[in-house]
């Protein structure tokens, strides 16, 4: 079999894996989710999981991780910029990343949030640092990134957690133009 033939298999198996695992979050507690559940919905067998993870904790970091730069991308289009529709489409990139999958509706993904809220927070420094790039020093974009980043990410975090009676649309909004006050006042 042909590398190419081969690497379609493993990445449509991998995908396989991860679909049967998002529709298991919403039937069943984490904890409570086995190897054996997650194999019988993506009609694969044991040994093929392990050649992708480990265990369901490595498969689950796998999918934060992926989730995370996923959503990032498809909200900004791909387009790496500072200015308000990018800040706008970060904080919906953060609310559409706390609804999927639906970690919420369970009690034992309270466990999760901290570590979902780090890899967002990670893509989000990313991103603004490469935005930043042109528009500041290496110091103070080291030193805004970070803050930016967790405004944004506190910002959809609330929204999606705390059930703001605020519209996401409006939260993004007035999020963007605060990061770029803040930023006009430096000039």
């Amino acid at each position: 079999m042909g590398t190419k033939v081969r690497n379609i298999r493993m990445t449509q198996t991998k995908q396989s894996l991860i679909n049967a695992f998002v529709n298991l979050v919403n039937e069943k507690d984490f904890d409570k989710i086995t190897v054996a559940d997650l194999t019988k919905g993506a009609q694969v067998n044991r040994a093929t999981f392990y050649a992708h993870f480990n265990d369901k904790y490595e498969m689950l970091d796998y999918i934060v991780d992926q989730s995370a730069s996923t959503v990032i991308e498809n909200r900004t289009l791909g387009v790496v910029k500072f200015d308000k529709e990018s800040i706008h489409a970060l904080v919906l990139a953060v609310c559409d990343y706390h609804q999927q999958p639906n970690f919420q509706c369970r009690t034992s993904y309270l466990s999760l949030i901290p570590q979902l809220k780090n890899k967002m927070l990670v893509e989000l420094k990313r991103y603004l640092s490469k935005s930043l790039d042109n528009i500041c020093t290496d110091v103070e974009k080291n030193f805004y990134a970070p803050i930016y980043a967790n405004i944004i990410l506190e910002a959809g975090y609330l929204w999606a957690f705390d059930k703001s009676s605020l519209d996401k649309e409006t939260i993004a909004t007035k999020i963007s133009l605060l990061i770029l006050e803040d930023t006009s006042r430096e000039e």
